[in-house]
């Protein structure tokens, strides 16, 4: 079976899938007891808006899976983030979106600051061939997760001093329904990481991190290769993941056998 023509069908589960995993992810930060990161998520249609309070970060404040459907809740959207002191960003993705919608966004001040691509593919069913230093562990107990998250904070450009807050805002997703957490070592040394989620017979590959002294190695491959492969194994139907438009991140899906479904548009106030 052939990778299945981007039909508004197909673009509106790639759409779902996002929102879903994000809906997910940023809800097991926000069930931590007391809810010390301060995280709110309102719904709008469709249209879902996240916020929180110690995270001032345009991907932790965001609004995923707008369309012309919701265009009448624009100002509410704007007025929570407005409420609480806080830009945002608007992902604006091609299917459904037509010109009013557009210059609805900057009647209302927000304008166009980037773009980000986002790819499908298929599931693979070879297993794949790891280069002889790399082994990938799925992670499943606790006690592994401070491996976890030191590779996830250096290779996100952090000090590891950082690290308890890679561990506290993400061990919630360790054995969370449709999560699946994987560490990949060369020769024994934990080097990067990568996240997928699952649902609806979709795959969506939401994190990857490499830490700076293992960069170049093909171990961000091997991760893809091998998610491809366990969302083989889930029984799902496709693939999709997210990008920084022209990075080696998408260059290495490319590689892998995805390929683009459509370049989005970020948008924020001015």
């Amino acid at each position: 079976m052939g990778l299945p023509v981007l039909t508004e069908d197909v673009a509106k589960r790639i759409l779902q899938s996002e929102t879903r995993y994000f809906t997910s992810r940023i809800s097991s930060i926000g069930e931590r007891a007391g809810n010390p990161e301060g995280v709110e998520i309102r719904t709008f249609g469709q249209t879902a808006a996240f916020y929180i309070k110690t995270m001032p970060w345009g991907l932790f404040n965001s609004v995923k899976g707008f369309s012309p459907d919701d265009s009448g809740s624009l100002e509410e959207i704007i007025a929570f983030y407005r409420e609480r002191n806080r830009s945002f960003q608007l992902d604006i993705n091609p299917p459904g979106m037509g010109p009013e919608c557009l210059k609805t966004l900057a009647e209302h001040g927000l304008y166009q600051t980037g773009f980000h691509s986002v790819l499908y593919g298929l599931p693979s069913s070879v297993s794949p061939k790891l280069p002889s230093p790399v082994t990938i562990i799925e992670l499943k107990q606790e006690a592994d997760f401070d491996l976890y998250a030191g590779v996830h904070c250096v290779g996100s450009g952090m000090d590891i001093a950082h690290k308890h807050h890679f561990a506290n805002n993400n061990i919630g997703l360790l054995n969370r329904p449709g999560w699946k957490l994987y560490l990949a070592l060369w020769d024994g040394v934990p080097a990067a990481v990568a996240m997928m989620h699952t649902g609806n017979n979709i795959a969506s590959f939401t994190l990857a991190a490499t830490a700076p002294d293992y960069r170049r190695k093909g171990l961000q491959t091997a991760l893809l290769q091998w998610r491809l492969h366990e969302a083989y194994k889930a029984g799902c139907e496709l693939v999709v993941a997210q990008a920084s438009f022209g990075s080696s991140s998408q260059h290495n899906m490319e590689r892998a056998g995805m390929q683009l479904a459509w370049t989005r548009a970020v948008w924020a106030p001015l």
